[in-house]
Formats: C-alpha cells, sequence, structure tokens
C-alpha cells in the first residue's frame, strides 16, 4: 500500500509540472491566470480519482482535455480512469496521447504498456518494453517484464538475451542461473542447459543448483553423478530438503532400501528442518507410492511418520499427514485418533475441524459423525455444511426425523441461499417419504422445484416415488427426462426414467436406457438389475431376463425383499 501511494504522489507531481510548464511559456497574466484555473482543475479531477469517485474523474478530464489538447498529464489520468471503469479502448487512446505529447515519461509508458499486456497485445507490449529499455537500461523490472513476455511468446532465444541483460545489470545469481537451464532445455540444448548449471557453481558453489543437477543426473539415469551433487549439496548445507530428498529418491529407485529408509528417517528427525517440509513430503508419498510398497515396507514408514509426529507434537500439517497415511493404509483407527487429537489441540481451526468431520464421514463412522459434526456446528455456527454431514450421520442411522429437523434449521437460518434451501427442500422431501408421509414429501419437492426446476435429484426422487405410487405417470416421466438429458450417464437417472417407460408400457424405449445403465455402474445395483430383466420379460426376452435377475439376486442385500417369490412366479408364468 505504502508503494502504491508513493507512485501515485509522483505521478500527481509531475501531473503539476506538465501545468506548470504552460504557465511558464505563457507571458500574458491572462494565460498564467488559466494555466493556474488548468492546475486547479486537474487537481480535482485527480483526487475524484484517488477517492474512487471514477465517474465524476471522468467529467472532470474529459473537459479538462477539450479544454487544451496538449496537457499530457490530463490524458494520463484520462486513461487510468477510463481503465478503471474497463473501458480499455479507450484507455489505450488517452494513454497512447498521453504518451505522443511526453514520448520520454516513464510513467505514461509504463502504465500504457500493462494495458497493452493485460490485452494479450503481446507485439505493442515487447515494442513499448524495449523502447522504455533504451531510456532506462537499469530498471531490472522492465528487463523482467520483457523476460517473462519472450517466455510466454515461447521466444527463448530473444528470451537468454534478456537474460543476460539482467546478468549485465544485476550480476550472476541463481536464479538466472536456473532461468537460463530452463530456456536452454526448452530450446533442446541439454549440453549448454547443464553447463549453464555447472559454470555457476564452479563459480559459487551453491546447494540449489546442486540439487537441480542431481536432478538432471537422475533424469538421466546417472545415479552415482546425481548422487554426488547430492551429497555436495547436502555438505554445503546440511538441512537443504531438496537435495536430501534427492538423494533419498536415488536409494528408493535403485532398490537400496536401507540406504533409503535410513536417510528418510535422518529427514524426518532433522530438527531443522520444518515440519511444514516433511509433511509435504509424507503427503506425496502416502498419494504417490504404490500401496504395496507402503505396505511392504509399513513398519520402516510407521516408525518415521510416527517420529515426526512426536518431534513436532502439535503441528497441524503433521498431525493431518499422519492421520491420511494410517488411513490410507487401511487402519481407520489409528488415523481417527490423529484427526481427533489434531482437532482438540487446533479447537479454533475450521479447516482442521473440516478435516476430521470429512474424514468421519469417508471412514463412515456414523456415531461418531453425528456426535463430532454436531459439535463442530456448535463451534462454527456460520457453516451450515457441519449440519448436512449431522444429516448424513443421521440418515445412515435411519434418525430421519432428526435429518428433518436439520433441514427445517437450515430452511429458517439459511432463507437467503437458494442453493442450501433447494437442498434442504430435497432431504425434506427425502425424509418424509422414508417415514411414509408421501403428502409431505410431495410438497416439498414442489417448492424445491419452483425455486430450482432443473435440480436433477428432486426431479429424480419425486418421479421415482410418483411411479412407485402409480400417480401422475406422465408428469413423472417429463421429470426424469429432464434428469436424463441434464446426466446422460447417471445409472440412477436412467433406471428411474427407465421403469417410469415400462409403467407406461413402453418397453422398447425402456430397453436401451438400460443397456446404456448397464455401461456405466448399473450392473452393480440390485434394483436396476431387477428392473431391467422386468423390461426384457415383458419385451418375451426370457433368457435374457432370467440373465439378469441372477445378477440381480446375487446383490440384493435385503433391498428387494420379495425379489425371489417374484421371479419363481414370473419363470411360473411361463412354465420355468
Amino acid at each position: 500500500m505504502k508503494n502504491k501511494t508513493h507512485i501515485r504522489k509522483i505521478l500527481i507531481f509531475f501531473a503539476l509540472l506538465s501545468v506548470l510548464s504552460v504557465s511558464a511559456r505563457a507571458a500574458a497574466p491572462d494565460s498564467l491566470k488559466r494555466a493556474r484555473q488548468l492546475e486547479n482543475r486537474l487537481m480535482d479531477a485527480v483526487q475524484a480519482y484517488d477517492d474512487g469517485d471514477f465517474a465524476t474523474a471522468k467529467d472532470r478530464l474529459s473537459a479538462l482535455v477539450k479544454a487544451d489538447q496538449g496537457l499530457d498529464a490530463a490524458w494520463y489520468w484520462l486513461g487510468m480512469t477510463e481503465t478503471a471503469l474497463g473501458n480499455y479502448d479507450a484507455a489505450v487512446t488517452d494513454l497512447q496521447h498521453a504518451v505522443s505529447l511526453d514520448p520520454r515519461n516513464y510513467w505514461y509508458k509504463d502504465r500504457l504498456s500493462a494495458l497493452y499486456d493485460f490485452r494479450g497485445e503481446d507485439d505493442l507490449t515487447v515494442e513499448l518494453y524495449e523502447s522504455l529499455l533504451e531510456d532506462y537500461p537499469k530498471k531490472t523490472e522492465l528487463h523482467f517484464r520483457l523476460l517473462n513476455l519472450y517466455v510466454r511468446r515461447q521466444q527463448f532465444e530473444k528470451a537468454l538475451q534478456a537474460l543476460q541483460d539482467i546478468e549485465n545489470v544485476i550480476g550472476k545469481n541463481e536464479r538466472i542461473a536456473s532461468t537460463r537451464y530452463d530456456l536452454y532445455r526448452q530450446l533442446g540444448k541439454p549440453e549448454e542447459a547443464v553447463r549453464a548449471l555447472q559454470d555457476y557453481n564452479d563459480e559459487f558453489a551453491s546447494p540449489s543448483i546442486l540439487s537441480m543437477l542431481g536432478d538432471w543426473y537422475m533424469d538421466q539415469f546417472a545415479d552415482s553423478t546425481a548422487l554426488a551433487c547430492y551429497d555436495e549439496a547436502i555438505a554445503l548445507q546440511s538441512d537443504f530438503v531438496p537435495a536430501i530428498l534427492g538423494r533419498t529418491e536415488v536409494f528408493r529407485l535403485t532398490r537400496r532400501y536401507p540406504e533409503y529408509f535410513d536417510g528418510i528417517r535422518d529427514f524426518a528427525a532433522h530438527p531443522d528442518i520444518p515440519a511444514a517440509s516433511k509433511g509435504l513430503y509424507f503427503s506425496n508419498v502416502t498419494r504417490q507410492l504404490d500401496p504395496r510398497f507402503l505396505n511392504q515396507f509399513r513398519t520402516q514408514f510407521d516408525a518415521i511418520i510416527d517420529t515426526c509426529a512426536s518431534l513436532h507434537g502439535a503441528d497441524s500439517t503433521l498431525l493431518s499427514t499422519a492421520g491420511m497415511y494410517y488411513y490410507a493404509t487401511s487402519r481407520k483407527d489409528k488415523a481417527a485418533g490423529l484427526f481427533r487429537e489434531n482437532a482438540r489441540i487446533h479447537p479454533e481451526s475450521l479447516p482442521i475441524e473440516a478435516t476430521y468431520v470429512q474424514f468421519l464421514s469417508l471412514a463412515e463412522n456414523w456415531p461418531e459423525l453425528k456426535a463430532e459434526s454436531l459439535e463442530a456446528y456448535r463451534r462454527f455456527p456460520n457453516e451450515p455444511a457441519f449440519l448436512e454431514y449431522n444429516s448424513i450421520a443421521n440418515y445412515n442411522l435411519k434418525d430421519y426425523a432428526a435429518v428433518i429437523a436439520n433441514a427445517e434449521r437450515i430452511l429458517s437460518q439459511y432463507p437467503g441461499d437458494s442453493a442450501r434451501t433447494v437442498s434442504a427442500l430435497s432431504s425434506l422431501g427425502d425424509m418424509h417419504h422414508q417415514l411414509g408421509d408421501e403428502k409431505a414429501a410431495f410438497n416439498a419437492y414442489e417448492k424445491a422445484l419452483k425455486i430450482n426446476p432443473d435440480y436433477a435429484p428432486v426431479l429424480n426422487n419425486y418421479a421415482y416415488y410418483l411411479s412407485l405410487a402409480g400417480k401422475k405417470l406422465k408428469k413423472a416421466a417429463a421429470m426424469s427426462k429432464k434428469t436424463v438429458d441434464a446426466e446422460p450417464d447417471n445409472p440412477t437417472y436412467l433406471d428411474t426414467y427407465g421403469w417410469i417407460l415400462y409403467l407406461q408400457k413402453k418397453y422398447q424405449e425402456a430397453k436401451p436406457l438400460f443397456k446404456h445403465a448397464m455401461l456405466y455402474g448399473g450392473k452393480d445395483n440390485a434394483t436396476i438389475l431387477d428392473h431391467y430383466a422386468e423390461v426384457l420379460f415383458a419385451l418375451k426376452e426370457y433368457d435374457l431376463a432370467q440373465v439378469y435377475w441372477n445378477q440381480a439376486k446375487a446383490k440384493n442385500n435385503g433391498d428387494i425383499p420379495d425379489l425371489e417369490e417374484r421371479i419363481a412366479a414370473r419363470l411360473a408364468s411361463i412354465g420355468k
């Protein structure tokens, strides 16, 4: 904020100089009076701009440039005002006018080049930066902007020259060396790329550059050379994380597992390496390593993870990482303990509490999720997502009345949140139907669809429950078709629409919907398999119907209580 204020003061100062130069050139007293009037009007316009009143600033500046076309500062501020108003074409014209009146003004060209850059006009941006550098060759920010533009345009040879110009101004450093390495690689010149790193390291001995060299040799399968680079980097800085981890990766890839675990153990126990770096590494290990590798060396990883967690006891990142590791290796109880501990140590942290609640949901620990989500909502009453998690727990615990209570609470406390209102009404409808109150269920669905007529979960459930009741099948079909049009690969929606068509005796239209559902998970659902078999049976494709009924029986876990008897009756009716 201080820098912006400082720049604005400079610009206002130069604006005044511009106006005062008019008065200096004016010989007559009337001209001097007029120049001072222009000065005051410009100051008023700039003050309006500074106050954020861009409409007033524009009116004042437009009148000012009409009064005197030669006021370059007025054109500049008009361009700035048009930029603030989003009128970029006008802003470009105004700033170009300012530059034409004062071609050596740095700020005019700087703002115009920034506007060109914003509009993606790279040629004009480059031209203006190059012009600025002719007048201000020592301004490193201009060199860096030009370098970035060349890279964006994939003009890597020009980028290399810009990089050399930067080095000529500020001298050699690691950033320049690593950027030169990247540019040569982009040009397909690996030898020059490596030489850029080697030359810098020969002169300055940098752990960062040595680690980059190690990574490059690793990519070339030169393991021993890579290891030598990492060792040299660690000798220079014992806690340099990229080198430590690069070294351990050499051991892992070359199956030198004892040395790999020694290195990771040292990394985990190193007191000077930040907990965040350790957390990031072990988080990546959990996500990226083959689960079989993690399980094969579970004892070693357990010890290392526990060492980290104990060394940095209260660090939230490491506790969370340890929790994810134990969850990924199928030890939910230990993972739950770590997430719980993290939440208890950091009761003020919403993200940590949210992570714990999400974990309980993933782990399907419904009793604990029910208790924890309510406690979380008590501490964070502005986060209704905790109530929604509480509803998930209650639903799985078959406490439908509690889900209804949560939905009604959301409706009363968040009336302006249309998305949550529709979701809450959807839950109300589902739960009332579970409790056998069809009228209340359908009333909730109607309210939801008035707010969002395309909300697929409500359309699907409403249509399906109408079909179960044998009511308003035409309305049900229209609603269900909307869900299939919106999500054509959703097996649940395909099943609902197909079943309604079946009830309307449109068997040939229903069949392709079920065939499609089979490709997207329908084969794992006993109800969808049963519905498809019924359609096939109605089409007199009896053998194929029996195949899908057999699959439905294999998948049925009591969801369809009369399945066996109904299949037997169907087959008996055709003499089978």
